[in-house]
């Protein structure tokens, strides 16, 4: 019954042409970015690495490479996708409800709380798809424009080097837990418009809303102020960006790093046991309300 459902929830969202606004963002920006860095790239690492030649010798064509324009899509896109993902989630009850179908739906021989769990995980399903649409152009798609090498990342005052030699590839399972961690956070934002959709007769109000909400807990997140201090752990917007934990290594006694480690580990374990957290309690919400709600239409 549940996988019936679920085909039902999915085919509703795929005939809608809202659905692919979120695709063809990701493939436009994508696209630029890799044709930015094919063009002037070398200016831009220039720029980016200006003042470290005393340091080490940086060498153009060694370090653009697929996964170093991987990592510079990942920061530019994930701040904007939360949106695209809104633009589903937060249609997934209010949209029936604006047509008017949602009273058809409760008279089926099917549960309230089995008919918000096949919408709820038609929605994840939806951001699954968008993040792999998103590893398959960002990361497969730059390794084959761009071919791999070491991966530099500049972390306010230090460089940090993965290897890509004769040892191994330490770079390429760092992007597979990224965007696992990545979509984890989407996940949160999904649950979250998700479960505004149940008290609102019409899409917009919680698209908006999740947005507004994102803004206003990012801005809380980033300001270093001891009475948001206090707020900022229980936020799952603090969590966000967790996935650049993974592009941090671990050093030694004698303060050489570690390949293959990861800096903090339980940090991150933290950051994705609060946004599985956050998901549930939105997801929780959203079916007790639903299962109270008066569906006059």
């Amino acid at each position: 019954m549940l996988l019936s459902l679920l085909r039902i929830e999915l085919y509703k969202i795929f005939r809608k042409p809202r659905t692919y606004i979120g695709f063809i963002a990701i493939g436009v920006i994508v696209g630029l970015i890799q044709l930015a860095m094919k063009v002037d790239g070398p200016t831009w690492l220039k720029l980016m690495f200006s003042g470290m030649d005393d340091m080490f010798e940086i060498k153009e064509g060694k370090v653009l490479n697929g996964y170093f324009v991987c990592f510079l899509v990942l920061n530019t896109l994930l701040i904007q996708v939360p949106l695209l993902v809104a633009l589903v989630a937060g249609d997934m009850v209010a949209g029936e409800a604006n047509m008017g179908t949602l009273r058809l739906l409760i008279t089926k021989p099917v549960s309230r709380t089995q008919l918000m769990f096949s919408k709820f995980l038609a929605s994840l399903v939806y951001t699954f798809l968008l993040l792999v649409w998103m590893a398959v152009l960002a990361l497969f798609g730059s390794m084959l424009f761009f071919g791999t090498g070491d991966l530099l990342v500049n972390k306010s005052y230090t460089i940090i080097q993965f290897y890509v030699d004769n040892n191994g590839d330490d770079v390429f399972w760092r992007y597979i837990a990224a965007f696992g961690l990545a979509f984890l956070a989407l996940a949160a934002v999904s649950a979250l418009s998700f479960m505004l959709s149940v008290f609102a007769d019409n899409s917009i109000g919680p698209i908006v809303t999740t947005m507004s909400i994102i803004i206003v807990f990012t801005i809380i997140s980033t300001m270093d102020l001891p009475l948001f201090a206090k707020v900022n752990p229980f936020l799952f917007t603090s969590y966000m960006t967790s996935w650049k934990g993974f592009f941090n290594m671990a050093v030694d006694e004698t303060g050489s790093a570690i390949r293959g480690s990861v800096y903090s580990m339980p940090v991150i374990m933290r950051a994705a046991a609060i946004l599985v957290a956050h998901i549930a309690g939105f997801f929780t919400i959203a079916t007790i309300a639903f299962g109270k709600k008066d569906i006059l239409s």
